[in-house]
């Protein structure tokens, strides 16, 4: 019999909803299959941007045309799969609604939460703060860890069972990457995206650093 003992199991991708005060996790969404493919796009933050005033031909305008404001805008696109057609008894007697109210769930307050807000307006409160959601971190490898807030979500169930329950979907998935700009500082979420970029630096220098020559350029510019 062939075996293949030294094949690494695949690591999965997947979602974590963290306590922010402690750090802990109270929920991991594994994903069942790893997307085949991930589109992301990177907004930087220029300090000269159309909201400036002046012309696009003023002195101040040349002078912020290198500097940041801040991280770049960065989010994430993907396709997520969930298929129980050959695994009846771990779908039964749901099909995937559990796991689709979970990822749901990532978007929508508690009714507690609603309950409260209700109660705080029947009493009269003038001002009532908006609802804050758990942070949450989406982690493709240990190379990939990130606080996101989820932009999109949108499902196509696709197969069903007898009962009507859901028993294949396809997920569109898309995030925002919650950096420094968006988190007040000393959150967890804020600590957790300078570690993302730090990770991010070490893979830069890790890289191949090319040649002028290579460019068909001397060595002076």
């Amino acid at each position: 019999m062939t075996r293949y003992a030294d094949i690494p199991k695949p690591i999965r991708s997947g979602i974590v909803v963290v306590d922010p005060e402690r750090g802990t996790p109270q929920r991991i969404i594994v994903l069942q299959f790893n997307p085949d493919t991930l589109e992301r796009s990177l907004a930087p933050q220029a300090a000269g941007g159309s909201g400036d005033s002046g012309g696009g031909g003023s002195g101040g305008d040349r002078n912020e045309a290198l500097r940041l404001k801040g991280p770049a805008e960065e989010s994430w696109k993907f396709t997520a799969e969930i298929d129980a057609t050959d695994q009846f008894e771990v779908a039964a007697p749901d099909g995937i609604h559990p796991q689709l109210a979970t990822l749901e769930m990532l978007v929508q307050p508690t009714t507690a939460q609603l309950r409260e807000a209700s109660r705080l307006s029947k009493k009269g409160t003038i001002e009532i703060s908006p609802i804050e959601m758990p942070l949450t971190l989406f982690t493709w490898g240990s190379k990939r860890v990130m606080p996101v807030r989820l932009t999109e979500l949108s499902i196509n169930e696709s197969a069903f069972d007898v009962n009507l329950n859901p028993i294949r979907a396809s997920l569109g998935i898309g995030m925002k990457v919650l950096s420094v700009s968006d988190l007040p500082a000393g959150h967890r979420g804020a600590d957790l995206y300078l570690a993302h970029l730090a990770q991010k630096e070490r893979l830069a220098r890790a890289a191949r650093g090319g040649r002028l020559a290579e460019l068909g350029l001397g060595r002076g510019l």
